[in-house]
């Protein structure tokens, strides 16, 4: 029996203002043929389905339409879904009556459908699948008037492990004598796993309440297919307790891993393991340094025909009023976009004067513009047309965030 375990697709996520349907298209059509020609039987899908719990027409679209695809053009017999803490718990349940006669399986919150018996051609029992969606604070833990951190951070533990320890007792239940591997699914952040900036992970609770112990996971779990974090890892250090990562990079910050999915090929209980590297379908690149760097580094990208979609962080003490000029006449001509611009200079003299009690989401793009105006000490005659065409940028961006493809 062949498992395929994906997670973290962020469906309708943009890059800096950049629409990155094709990429997610191009992702999804690599991964039903990888089902087909490697004859997966289950595929497990933890989290993170879409980027918003309000997706655009064109991410449903892909999510359909992939569904539907593996469901009837391959020889996967079973699709399981769980919800992450982007999607919507109801509009991901919304559809999961229908979608279970294709034998697709959609868990978006906490309910009594989570433990699955999934058979095979003869009707036969060959797996037991855990589908435990993102846990919500409401959904494990009690608040009470008055309680410290400690005693929230107690009871979330607990919670994570009371239900976790709960549905591995039902399925050692329903296991009984059988051979067969018991799969956990989750989508949390485990205790001690990694991160990298720009990979778009939000904080799922307060400060370090949401990292989960691997000690919450019952032993009976065969395997443990999580989601949530976008860089592929093992959780403390065990081969079958995994995150397989996200299938494109999320942000510049992830621009240099190698993307993969995990294939967990069981004979009885005993799993192997195969990381399988998932195509770039779109390049970035993140350039760094001085002015000359930067121009050298555009060069040699154009020089090398690449594609990319690039960041360039500005690193020098020089001011260069119009480096976004240069920076775009160097890759005219070319397939390559800036993506982002980021003067690290200015934005690291901006943050020394924000007051320690003061952090960035604290404030309004108002507020941050203003103090880089501030810091370049632009007239004050020009800051009321410069502040207004901010705005209307803004604006636009906005407008566009919202428009449904």
């Amino acid at each position: 029996m062949k498992i395929l375990h994906t997670s973290d697709w962020h469906l309708g996520r943009s890059l800096y203002g950049r629409a990155r349907y094709a990429e997610f298209g191009a992702f999804l059509d690599w991964l039903a043929e990888h089902i087909e020609q490697h004859h997966i039987d289950i595929l497990l899908v933890a989290g993170d389905i879409f980027d918003t719990t309000a997706p655009s027409n064109r991410a449903q679209n892909l999510y359909y339409s992939f569904l539907t695809r593996v469901a009837q053009s391959t020889a996967c017999r079973h699709i399981i879904v769980i919800g992450g803490n982007h999607d919507s718990p109801s509009f991901l349940d919304a559809p999961k009556t229908m979608l279970r006669a294709l034998n697709i399986h959609v868990v978006g919150t906490m309910a009594e459908d989570e433990l699955l018996i999934c058979q095979n051609q003869e009707g036969v029992p060959e797996a037991i699948v855990c589908a435990v969606p993102y846990l919500r604070d409401r959904d494990i833990r009690q608040s009470e008037t008055g309680e410290s951190m400690d005693d929230k951070r107690a009871k979330l533990a607990e919670g994570y492990r009371a239900h976790y320890h709960g549905i591995g007792k039902r399925a050692e239940a329903e296991r009984s004598e059988q051979k067969i591997p018991i799969i956990g699914m989750g989508h949390c952040f485990a205790a001690g796993g990694t991160t990298v900036a720009d990979d778009g992970v939000r904080d799922l609770n307060v400060g370090s309440l949401d990292h989960v112990e691997a000690s919450a996971f019952p032993a009976c779990f065969d395997y443990l297919a999580l989601g949530h974090l976008h860089v592929p890892q093992k959780i403390a250090g065990s081969e079958t307790m995994r995150y397989c990562g996200s299938p494109i990079p999320m942000g510049f910050g992830e621009a240099n891993q190698q993307k993969i999915v995990l294939e967990i090929t069981f004979a009885g209980r005993a799993p192997q393991i195969e990381e399988i590297p998932i195509p770039c379908f779109q390049p970035l690149r993140r350039v760094s340094g001085g002015i000359d760097d930067t121009l050298a580094a555009l060069k040699q990208l154009k020089l090398e025909g690449s594609n990319a979609w690039v960041e360039v962080e500005y690193t020098a003490a020089e001011l260069i009023p119009d480096l976004r000029e240069q920076v775009e006449a160097a890759i005219e001509g070319t397939s390559l976009e800036i993506r982002r611009i980021k003067n690290k200079r200015v934005m690291d003299r901006v943050l020394q004067r924000i007051d320690t009690a003061e952090t960035l989401d604290d404030l309004e793009p108002a507020d941050v513009f203003a103090r880089c105006l501030e810091e370049y000490e632009v007239p004050a005659e020009q800051r009321a047309a410069l502040t207004a065409s901010y705005t209307e940028i803004l604006q636009t961006l906005h407008e566009a965030d919202a428009k449904a493809e």
